[in-house]
């Protein structure tokens, strides 16, 4: 009986097989793991020698005039002022449109089927390329809307851009708060309005940062657009009203990328190390107002 059971164990279970098995996928982990290692070594290092050629090309350009001028056909005296000044307005419209657009479908839109076809309309704009938003921004707001290059003009096509990500992110934020909160506001005499600016909002504020630094890095970073709708690369002057022509930071990188000086080069690097510490500083403000609310709710 004893040596037909051991005769049964070594047809089920053959430990020779099952240790070279073993050493097998040992080898297979190891050779994939340096690989994946390799992989991220080389994305790294050509990140950093990009960084490092960026540091060492544009620092010398980093003098307090270069942010108090105005851009110039002359590379000594070129600067961002008024390309900064822009993009903060830009910046700061497509963020409140976009907000609102999330706040509006997700609080007061009644769910019927045109809200629900405006909803996977907006999500399915995540795949299409930017310079399709320019083209959409010239037709719409430049030209049906009359709006010209103004800021508003191009702080609404960048809000189409950034979108699918910051209302999606918002949405889902301000579904999570329970529906008993909500309740408990109005039971205490609150109305809507008092109910999603003091209870609603704080809560979902963490997921709302969220889709803010996803998409600010992307409205802040791109070109396409704004050289579709013909935002002026060289403008003295700064924006005093939505209407006002302006000139954004990346078009000006862009336009000064390609001119033809070598000088240019380094004023250009100059202008993306100032483009990558912004956003380095207001994703760093986001994330810390996340983790305080998260703590906090």
């Amino acid at each position: 009986m004893s040596t037909h059971s051991n005769t049964a164990n070594k047809t089920l279970i053959d430990k020779d097989a099952v240790e070279k098995n073993i050493s097998s996928r040992d080898r297979k982990n190891s050779v994939n793991k340096w690989l994946f290692l390799l992989c991220t070594l080389i994305g790294l290092i050509v990140l950093v020698a990009l960084l490092i050629q960026t540091f060492v090309k544009g620092a010398g350009h980093l003098t307090p005039e270069f942010f108090t001028n105005f851009s110039s056909s002359t590379p000594a005296d070129a600067g961002i002022k008024g390309a900064l000044v822009g993009s903060i307005w830009l910046i700061l419209i497509s963020i409140i449109l976009g907000i609102g657009t999330a706040i509006y479908l997700e609080e007061y839109a009644r769910d019927n089927i045109f809200t629900q076809i405006v909803k996977v309309s907006i999500s399915n704009l995540a795949g299409v390329p930017s310079i399709v938003f320019g083209l959409l921004g010239y037709t719409l707001f430049v030209g049906a809307a009359g709006l010209g290059n103004s800021v508003l003009a191009a702080a609404l096509t960048m809000s189409l851009l950034i979108l699918p990500v910051i209302i999606v992110a918002s949405q889902e934020a301000i579904r999570a708060v329970p529906s008993s909160v909500r309740e408990a506001s109005y039971g205490l005499g609150a109305n809507k309005w008092q109910t999603i600016r003091r209870v609603v909002l704080p809560a979902a504020l963490p997921g709302i940062l969220t889709g803010f630094i996803l998409s600010l890095s992307r409205a802040l970073g791109e070109t396409a657009p704004l050289v579709m709708i013909g935002i002026p690369t060289i403008l003295l002057a700064t924006p005093s009203g939505l209407l006002d022509q302006f000139s954004a930071l990346p078009t000006q990188i862009y336009t000064w990328a390609k001119m033809p000086q070598a000088e240019f080069q380094n004023v250009a690097s100059a202008g993306i190390i100032v483009l990558l510490v912004i956003l380095l500083l207001m994703n760093t403000v986001a994330i810390l107002l996340r983790n305080k609310f998260s703590k906090k709710f």
